[in-house]
């Protein structure tokens, strides 16, 4: 059909289609942020607000307090064992020394150094007591890291029953908001698509088709498109029911539209030729020539041979002769293409 338009009217054509698809973009990018948005009318809650509001932040005060003094008795223990290890080389090194004098001691059998040994005994007895503070040390670190640990994990162990008493609650509260906020989008998009199946019924041809066609864009895109992302596991059941129902509904509409295209198609073909021709859309009738389709019964003809007069599925008149100068001319052409005549309107 395009071949028979106006250039100026191909290219307003072109313009109105833009408009259609301008106008389905913002709508679209409204609807994207009305959906995105629609989360927000429901208050987000957490883990948390089904937790016992009294015991849980107690528990979890006490991990950090105990996690706090695990970690104060690791670097206190580390300080000790290493004292430890001093006071143990302190000692040992003195056992060695006095050893060594012990035994030289012996074999001079010097009795005068008796008073040397009482005070060496006592250094080894001082250093011996410094050995066992430094092992309680050690030790009470020990404790003090085990006490830690413990109330640690006492308190993740009690702080993850409420966690787990919490969770089903959770759940439940969390799916249902997801079923309502489904519902506010379904409640959004599903009147939309129903008002771009009416305006497609009603109004795809009319003045202002531009923006029907933009809202028809918009409403399919919204539905079948927008709404993907935010369904929960049930709502894909929701798109390919209502996916199924408007099979159905279009395709019942198309079967009709089919036998009520052929009923119309057998009481034209009766008709006589001159009445037949007045009938049709004279660009639509160019349009199909070009095509080497007949105008009236809508089926192939081999136009290419320049003789092919009438439809021979028809019989509807496709090509005539000028009454002024008898050049072979469409029987549609309002005039002559070789003399501009007029063309004789047939009774």
């Amino acid at each position: 059909m395009s071949n028979a338009l106006r250039l100026s009217e191909k290219w307003f054509r072109r313009g109105l289609w833009l408009v259609a698809f301008l106008f389905a973009w913002f709508l679209t990018g409204l609807g994207s942020t009305i959906v995105g948005d629609l989360p927000k009318v429901e208050q987000q809650r957490s883990l948390n607000d089904f937790m016992d509001a009294s015991r849980a932040p107690a528990l979890r005060q006490t991990i950090q307090d105990a996690g706090q003094a695990d970690d104060e008795a690791r670097a206190a223990l580390d300080q000790a064992q290493l004292k430890l290890q001093v006071a143990r080389a302190d000692n040992q090194a003195a056992r060695e020394t006095f050893s060594n004098w012990l035994a030289t001691r012996r074999a001079t059998a010097q009795g005068e150094h008796d008073d040397e040994l009482v005070r060496r005994t006592r250094e080894l007895d001082a250093l011996r007591q410094v050995e066992r503070e430094a092992q309680a040390a050690v030790q009470q670190q020990q404790q003090a890291g085990l006490d830690a640990r413990q109330r640690l994990e006492r308190a993740q162990a009690e702080l993850g029953q409420l966690e787990r008493q919490a969770r089903e609650a959770y759940e439940r509260a969390r799916r249902a908001q997801e079923l309502r906020v489904f519902g506010y989008r379904l409640a959004l998009t599903l009147p939309l698509l129903l008002v771009a199946g009416w305006l497609f019924k009603r109004h795809r041809k009319g003045a202002s088709w531009p923006f029907v066609w933009g809202f028809i864009f918009f409403a399919l895109f919204a539905f079948f498109v927008e709404l993907v992302p935010y369904l929960p596991s049930y709502g894909g059941y929701v798109r390919y029911i209502v996916g199924i129902v408007l099979t159905v509904i279009g395709g019942r509409y198309a079967i009709q539209a089919l036998q009520r295209y052929l009923e119309r198609q057998q009481q034209a073909e009766a008709q006589p030729d001159n009445q037949r021709r007045r009938q049709l859309d004279y660009d639509l009738a160019q349009a199909r020539l070009t095509k080497n389709v007949c105008p009236g019964c809508e089926r192939a003809v081999d136009l290419k041979d320049g003789k092919t007069d009438f439809c021979p599925h028809c019989g509807l008149c496709l090509f005539d002769r000028c009454g002024h100068c008898q050049t072979r001319k469409s029987a549609f052409a309002r005039y002559c293409f070789s003399c501009g005549t007029a063309a004789d309107a047939r009774d």
